[in-house]
C-alpha cells in the first residue's frame, strides 16, 4: 500500500488487514506526516485539518460524502472528507463533466456543486420567470441524461489528467474505485464480490460511459471471467449491499459527531488519536448492526413484492443466498490485499 513514496508498508506475507488496522496505519501516517520546519500558521493549518480528517477517518469504513463539481475531473466542493485524501496525497478524480461546447447546458449547471444544482432546479421549478423555469428545465435533462455520473467529455479529460502509472481514486455512483493508467487506457482495480474466486480478474478497463469494461490480470492482459454467472450473481449481490450501505449512511449523517470542545487542551497527538480509535469503533460496531437490520428489512420486503412472474425473489432467492451469509459475515471486516 502506497501513499506518498510508499510510506505506508504492511508487513511482509500479509493477505488480509482487518478495517480497524487499516484505519490504525492510516491515522499513525497522518500523525507521523505532520511537517517539522513550518511557520506558526502553518502548523496550526496542518493541525487543524489533521483533526478534522481523524474526525472522518471512521467513514472510510463506510463511504465518503463528495460533492462535485461539473468543471473538471479534480473540482470538488472542499469538505472535510477531501482533506483525508490530500493529507494522503492520494489524487481524487470523478469524470461527470459538462461538454463545453454546448452552451445552454454549460450556462444551466454553471459552476454548481451537484448539491447546488439540485437546489437550482428545484428553486427554477417554482419561478415564474420563463427564463429560468427553462435553465431549470435544462439543468434536470442534464442530471438525467448522464445518471451514470460519467460523460465522455469527462473521460476524455480524465484519459488526458491521469499521468501514465499513476495510482489514484476515481469517484462515480457513489463509489471509490482504484484506478490506473496504463499505455495510454484507463483501468478500474476489480473489486466486486462476484470477482473473489476469480483470481485472474484484477482490472477493467474504463472506455465507454456505459461500464461494460474489458476485464484484464495483473499485467493487463485481457482475461474474461471463467465463470460468468458467478460473477452476475455476485454483481447482484453488491448491489444490494451498496444500498444497504446507502441506508446506513444516511443513518449515519444523523449521528452525532465528536463535540471537539470537550476534548481537553493540551492533549498529546496518541492520547487524541486513542480517542478518536475508539469514537471510530463504536460507530463501526453500529453500522454494522444497523446493515444487519436493513438487511433483514429489504429481505421482508423483497419477499411481500414476489411477482408471480419474471425474476425470481423472495425466499427462493433467499435460500439461494444462504450458505454464503456465514462466509460474508466472516469476510466483511476484512480487506483482501491483492
Amino acid at each position: 500500500m502506497n501513499t506518498r513514496l510508499g510510506q505506508i508498508k504492511l508487513p511482509p506475507m500479509m493477505e488480509i488487514i482487518t478495517a480497524e488496522q487499516l484505519m490504525e496505519y492510516l491515522g499513525d501516517y497522518i500523525l507521523d506526516a505532520k511537517p517539522k520546519e513550518i511557520s506558526e500558521i502553518q502548523r496550526l493549518n496542518y493541525e487543524q485539518n489533521m483533526s478534522d480528517a481523524m474526525a472522518i477517518l471512521h467513514k472510510l469504513q463506510t463511504g465518503l460524502d463528495v460533492n462535485v463539481k461539473f468543471t473538471g475531473v479534480r473540482v470538488f466542493e472542499y469538505t472535510p472528507e477531501c482533506i483525508v485524501f490530500d493529507l494522503l496525497d492520494i489524487p481524487l478524480y470523478h469524470g461527470w463533466l459538462v461538454d463545453p461546447q454546448v452552451a445552454d447546458i454549460v450556462k444551466a449547471v454553471g459552476n454548481c456543486s451537484y448539491n447546488q444544482l439540485v437546489e437550482k432546479i428545484i428553486s427554477c421549478k417554482q419561478s415564474d420567470n420563463s427564463e429560468l423555469v427553462s435553465e431549470g428545465f435544462v439543468a434536470e435533462q442534464f442530471l438525467n441524461n448522464t445518471a451514470t455520473q460519467l460523460t465522455y467529455h469527462g473521460l476524455c479529460e480524465l484519459t488526458s489528467a491521469v499521468q501514465e502509472g499513476e495510482l489514484c481514486v476515481f469517484f462515480r455512483n457513489n463509489h471509490f474505485s482504484t484506478m490506473t493508467k496504463y499505455k495510454g487506457q484507463l483501468y478500474l482495480l476489480v473489486t466486486d464480490q462476484g470477482f473473489l474466486t476469480e483470481e485472474k480478474v484484477v482490472w477493467e478497463s474504463l472506455h465507454n460511459v456505459d461500464g461494460d469494461g474489458n476485464f484484464c490480470d495483473s499485467e493487463f492482459h485481457l482475461r474474461p471471467p471463467s465463470d460468468p454467472e458467478t460473477v452476475y450473481r455476485g454483481q447482484q449481490d453488491q448491489i444490494d449491499q451498496d444500498y444497504l450501505m446507502a441506508l446506513s449512511l444516511q443513518q449515519e449523517q444523523q449521528n452525532q459527531e465528536i463535540n471537539w470542545e470537550q476534548i481537553p487542551e493540551g492533549i498529546s497527538d496518541l492520547e487524541l488519536a486513542k480517542k478518536l480509535q475508539e469514537e471510530e469503533d463504536r460507530r463501526a460496531s453500529q453500522y454494522y448492526q444497523e446493515q444487519e437490520q436493513a438487511a433483514a428489512q429489504v429481505q421482508q420486503v423483497q419477499g411481500a413484492a414476489s411477482p408471480a412472474s419474471g425474476r425470481q425473489s423472495g425466499s427462493s432467492e433467499r435460500k439461494r443466498k444462504e450458505p454464503r451469509e456465514k462466509e460474508r459475515e466472516k469476510e466483511k471486516n476484512s480487506c483482501v490485499l491483492l
